[in-house]
């Protein structure tokens, strides 16, 4: 190894003295001798591992560095710096660091460096590791019947130390066994696996607790573990169960299921509620399998049930044999003999057949139902047979007695209600005539049930099927499927399936003929007309509506019904359904038609309650504003009887002369107008309407041009101003009144709005059921008026009023101009 260590140092040293960094070269010798490190050597510490010899001419100092130095492990390694002498301060564990790895490095006195190498340090291994098992404790469970030389259970235990040497080295050892059984020995092979000889049972050890070592083979100092293994032997069928006793009557009532005759009891060594001692009972001789045992769980007894009823008359007794054996297999080994080597020598053939007893069960009689001698019969029967037809006879016998007379015959299930049945000679009648086409009647057979009852105690009865095979007679004709259809407009002929049924079989029912009634000729046809379906063709001459079409439908005897088919010929490309449509149609023609009768029907009430309104004896009048205020109340002009305004009352003169005045100008197309002062237009209205007052005209003006739009004063009358003022009466004197208080101009204006009233009233009167006219509604200032709002100052000069106005009161003022002054 010293040899490997120099040349290992020596090429170690070539190339690092390539790679120094002087460029001369010195001749050095260096001795470096092997080093190993005995692990957890017990010191004292430090201890000088040896040293390093450097054959020099001049001085260099030495260092170490890498593990066991600056790395894990650290300190356990150090060096003198000037004689290379290498020193130990602590233990090593082989376990952790079995190889140390160093870097040595000798420097000048002026820290350059003079050579590297290379050092590794052997750890030598102790044995300090004894081996280990996986688990300090092991525990399982063997069944009792388990065979000798089989495998119970395999442990693992491993050393720590090195691997190939005596120190890692170990084998298996058992030190104990508790308890220690004649007829049971265990033992451990080399790998690990426990093993038995001889026979486990229950009875004699419920439990096994065995000691394991595992020892090692170190040369100096050997070293173990244990553990403990736990084995539970598991109750095994070793013992019989045997039936000891029995209890019950033994006697069982004929037809009866349900009873439990007798009970058996039963003795069992083996532990109580397990799989080895639990029995299971088996009949033997029950060849109709009317009885079963069960087994009570609590008391293991078994316990026999009659399951499938008992007939008297088969036999009065019933012998039975029961025997018992348990859940758990059977299991017997006995040890014959020990040998030293090998497995021992153990007795397993031994076979006890399960224990039984001997049954006689008793059958006591009972009343018998009586029985018919053909349970299922079958009878042809004719449709539309007359009433008291003879359909069939059945008969019974009861086997408890000699006559028949001891049993009565009733029917006990018949859907339709067709039959009767004789209570002493079993034959059977109609009552009804049969329909084949009853939906009692399935594929032509009618099923009804018939009874005969005893006279015994209590009444047993025997039931008897009878299936009635009704022949079919052509009493149906063919019919529609569908009495509407729809056909498709189109430019050539279009095609829709008249498709037909008889309830009747066969020969009395389809195929079909199908024909055409009435004047057809040019629209519709049948292409085929023979079939359970005919193809019905529309003409191009049938137009889009409803059509009745009389069909002739014909069975394979000529028998036929007529029907009226209904046929809606419409734009198939719209809807898919025509009749859909037209129902959805007629359903929005009625939603309009009830639409328009509400709305009706609420104008007319609303027409009522104006009309209500509007006749009061006493309106109240309305204040109105110079500024434009809101009005607070709304009123309507609504027809009445009483409420029409006088004739003449706001009458324009149209035949009055024109007077020289102080005159005011305005335009409007360029006309130029009169002025006129307010005396002018209180004498001038007072004139007109009230004669007999003694005002007498001393000037009149008018306010009409020949060029303004009569057109645009009658749209402001019918849309009125929300700044205008309103009113709902005006009487003589009030508006006197306002002539003499100086306001001209709401009187002017007052004036035209009752001309406008008037002219609507003449309207009114001549249709009563005008619609009523809506001018203006409080708080309304959605609809504007197309003129601007006029305001009035509360002043006596009419020429002042007129002159505040502007402009825009040329609309108003149009209106007012007889007819010959606008030539």
């Amino acid at each position: 190894m010293s040899i490997m260590a120099c040349f290992f140092l020596l090429v170690y040293y070539l190339s690092s003295a390539a790679c120094s960094e002087l460029l001369s070269r010195h001749r050095r010798n260096w001795i470096i001798d092997s080093f190993t490190i005995e692990e957890e050597h017990p010191g004292p510490f430090p201890y000088e591992l040896g040293k390093i010899s450097v054959a020099k001419d001049y001085r260099v100092l030495l260092d170490l560095f890498g593990e066991g130095v600056d790395k894990n492990p650290k300190g356990v390694l150090s060096i003198d710096k000037a004689s290379g002498a290498v020193f130990v301060h602590k233990p090593v564990d082989y376990e952790e660091n079995k190889l140390l790895k160093l870097k040595f490095e000798a420097r000048k006195t002026d820290s350059s460096i003079d050579t590297r190498l290379g050092v590794e340090i052997y750890i030598l291994d102790i044995n300090d590791n004894p081996p280990r098992f996986q688990r300090d404790l092991y525990e399982i469970s063997v069944d009792e019947e388990t065979t000798q030389g089989s495998n119970l259970l395999t442990m693992v235990a491993y050393d720590r130390d090195k691997t190939g040497t005596p120190n890692s080295t170990f084998h298996y050892e058992i030190k104990s066994v508790t308890p220690n059984t004649p007829d049971t020995e265990f033992f451990i092979t080399k790998s690990g696996t426990i093993s038995f000889k001889g026979c486990l049972d229950h009875e004699v050890a419920e439990m096994f607790t065995i000691l394991v070592e595992a020892k090692d083979h170190g040369e100096v100092v050997s070293l173990s573990s244990s553990t403990t293994v736990v084995i539970h032997v598991q109750e095994g069928n070793n013992h019989l169960p045997k039936i000891s006793g029995q209890m019950g009557t033994k006697r069982v009532m004929e037809y009866e299921t349900g009873s439990s005759p007798l009970r058996l009891h039963v003795t069992d060594k083996d532990t109580p509620k397990s799989l080895a001692w639990r029995a299971r009972y088996t009949i033997h001789g029950d060849e109709g399998e009317h009885f079963k045992v069960e087994t009570d769980p609590e008391t293991n007894d078994g316990i026999l049930t009659v399951v499938k009823p008992l007939d008297y008359e088969e036999g009065e007794q019933r012998e039975l044999s029961i025997s018992v054996e348990n859940e758990a297999p059977y299991f017997f080994c006995k040890v014959k003999e020990k040998t030293s080597a090998g497995l021992w020598t153990v007795d397993s053939s031994k076979v006890d057949r399960p224990h039984s007893v001997n049954v006689t069960i008793t059958v006591e009689d009972a009343n018998d139902p009586p029985v018919f001698s053909v349970t299922v019969k079958t009878a042809v029967l004719e449709e539309n047979a007359p009433i008291g037809t003879w359909v069939e006879k059945v008969t019974a016998v009861d086997p408890d007695s000699s006559f028949s007379k001891d049993f009565v015959y009733t029917v006990g299930s018949d859907p339709a209600g067709w039959v009767t049945v004789d209570p002493h000679t079993g034959d059977i009648t109609t009552v009804k005539v049969p329909d084949r086409e009853s939906s009692h009647v399935v594929n032509g057979v009618y099923t009804i049930l018939l009874h005969a009852v005893d006279v015994g105690n209590p009444p047993q009865t025997g039931t008897a099927t009878l299936q009635i095979h009704v022949s079919d007679q052509n009493d149906n004709v063919p019919q529609p499927t569908v009495h509407h259809m729809d056909v498709c407009v189109s430019d050539s002929p279009t095609t829709t399936k008249i498709t037909a049924f008889d309830p009747d079989g066969n020969p009395f029912g389809g195929p079909f003929t199908f024909e055409l009634l009435g004047d057809v000729r040019g629209k519709w046809k049948l292409n085929p007309s023979y079939g359970y379906a005919a193809a019905l063709v529309r003409e191009p001459g049938v137009f889009a509506g409803p059509h009745t079409i009389d069909v002739k439908i014909s069975d394979l005897q000529g028998k036929f019904g007529i029907y009226n088919l209904s046929v809606t010929v419409c734009d198939c490309s719209a809807t898919a359904n025509c009749r859909t449509r037209q129902g959805a149609t007629t359903r929005a023609a009625f939603g309009v038609l009830g639409i328009v009768f509400a709305s009706l029907f609420l104008l007319l009430f609303l027409l009522l309650m104006a009309v209500v309104i509007s006749c009061k004896k006493q309106f109240t009048t309305l204040e109105a504003g110079s500024s434009g205020e809101t009005l607070l109340v709304s009123n309507t002009e609504k027809p009445g009887t009483d409420c029409k305004v006088p004739d003449g009352v706001l009458a324009v003169p149209t035949d009055e002369k024109h007077h020289d005045a102080s005159k005011w100008r305005t335009s409007c197309d360029g006309t130029q107008h009169t002025t006129f002062s307010n005396k002018d237009v209180k004498q001038h209205f007072m004139d007109q309407h009230f004669p007999a007052a003694g005002y007498r005209r001393e000037n009149q003006s008018y306010l009409l041009t020949d060029k303004c739009n009569q057109t645009t004063w009658n749209s402001f009358i019918a849309k009125g101003s929300h700044h205008t003022p309103q009113f709902e009466d005006m009487s003589t004197m009030n508006f006197l009144d306002q002539m003499n208080s100086g306001h001209a101009s709401d009187v002017t204006l007052l004036a035209l709005l009752h001309w406008r009233l008037s002219s609507l009233q003449e309207t009114e009167d001549e249709l009563l059921d005008y619609q009523h006219h809506l001018y203006a509604e409080e708080g309304d200032s959605v609809h504007l008026s197309e003129v601007d709002n006029i305001t009035i100052p509360d002043e006596d000069s009419i020429q002042k009023s007129l002159e505040d106005l502007g402009p825009k009161f040329r609309q108003l003022a149009s209106i007012c101009m007889p007819p010959h002054t606008q030539n």
